[in-house]
């Protein structure tokens, strides 16, 4: 299983936008400062955490991202569902169409490890929440 860079620059971007709350609404070029994440990048996360009610945000010349809950009520795997378009641990299946449509998916000697070993993750990213994330920073 590999997440890719929308899970960890979003899970960064989250902490950083926790951790600059008392600012009031964080810019998305604040954001980049602090993170060496591009600006460019980070509208498209934008976009995708706010449809899953992750971030709201502010129009105007003092406005910026704030979360949408507070931080002990995010977890890791929320940023997760919200940035990857198909997450899950089977090395046969690049999407899931490719899995629907595989004609050994109802023999498949393997699906019930895979499917237990992505429910495992999960439950593992939703142990951690942004507000725990921020208490282990220095």
């Amino acid at each position: 299983m590999r997440l890719s860079t929308k899970s960890r620059y979003g899970t960064r971007m989250l902490i950083d936008i926790a951790e600059n709350y008392h600012s009031g609404p964080v810019s998305v070029a604040e954001i980049a400062s602090r993170t060496g994440i591009s600006e460019k990048y980070m509208e498209k996360l934008i976009r995708r955490l706010k449809k899953a009610g992750l971030v709201l945000s502010k129009r105007g010349p003092k406005g910026g991202h704030v979360l949408a809950k507070p931080a002990a009520s995010i977890t890791v795997g929320d940023i997760v569902r919200a940035l990857e378009e198909w997450v899950v641990l089977k090395g046969c299946s690049l999407s899931r169409d490719t899995c629907a449509s595989c004609s050994r998916l109802e023999s498949c000697p393997t699906k019930d490890v895979w499917e237990k070993a992505n429910q495992a993750m999960f439950e593992t990213l939703d142990t951690y929440t942004l507000q725990s994330l921020l208490k282990s920073l220095p």
